[in-house]
């Protein structure tokens, strides 16, 4: 059963990844400017989904969707593998795609928008609030929720302490992450949000130690706060 059910999560991360690098292009704009209307090459986007969905319709090669396919079929793989045919599944493989946008939009422009961090919130605690009604879950609703609010208030504490160094779309993103990681349990909680600031504080070393970055050139966040979360959900159910 875990074989088929990896390879169908796997055939969804092909799907998915091969979808998001047109919603990548559009949204990855400097904060407070407009979405991108237009592909790379001045053609305007078609309206509805379809100007959403799909790869790049120019010639960038920043916008082959190569390495954004391969990171959702490892998560996706990896999660069906290790989870299994639990309720929350299905969550964390719709979360799968949206972090990898989120991750792909800070590493662009540097921001987190709104619309994706807002949506994720919501509709995370609403799924895993039906999952949780479902016969074979492993985890606790009250404990995600009260997860996200903890999660997001540290993240906001450590914004107000230190805006320089932490941006209101990681405050925004944290609750989600919060949900994910106290679905498991505290424990869970905290190591999948310390292997993110572990991740962010190597990757900043390594910036510096290659002379790529100094002390004051910006490191996007978000990318280390997704990839901690997923650790952390992949060792509670390993």
């Amino acid at each position: 059963m875990s074989v088929y059910l990896t390879a169908v999560a796997a055939v969804w991360g092909i799907a998915a990844g091969l979808a998001l690098p047109r919603a990548i292009h559009r949204l990855a704009v400097a904060s407070g400017e407009p979405v991108r209307t237009d592909d790379e090459d001045g053609r305007p986007y078609p309206t509805g989904a379809r100007g959403w969905i799909g790869g790049s319709s120019g010639q960038n090669t920043q916008q082959r969707p190569y390495g954004t396919v391969l990171l959702c079929v490892t998560a996706c793989a990896a999660l069906a593998a290790l989870v299994g045919a639990r309720p929350e599944l299905v969550v964390w493989l719709l979360l799968v795609p949206l972090g990898v946008l989120l991750a792909r939009i800070d590493l662009a422009v540097f921001r987190l928008p709104d619309v994706l961090t807002l949506p994720a919130l919501a509709g995370t605690a609403a799924l895993l609030g039906a999952a949780a009604l479902l016969p074979g879950h492993e985890g606790s609703w009250p404990r995600a929720l009260l997860g996200g609010v903890v999660l997001g208030a540290v993240y906001f504490l450590l914004f107000l302490i230190n805006p320089a160094g932490m941006g209101f779309g990681d405050v925004k993103l944290a609750p989600t992450l919060g949900l994910a990681l106290g679905w498991y349990g505290w424990p869970v909680l905290f190591a999948g949000t310390f292997a993110g600031f572990v991740l962010g504080a190597v990757a900043g070393l390594v910036l510096l130690a290659t002379r790529r970055a100094n002390r004051k050139t910006p490191l996007p966040f978000g990318p280390f706060m997704l990839i901690g979360a997923l650790g952390g959900v992949l060792l509670a159910t390993a």
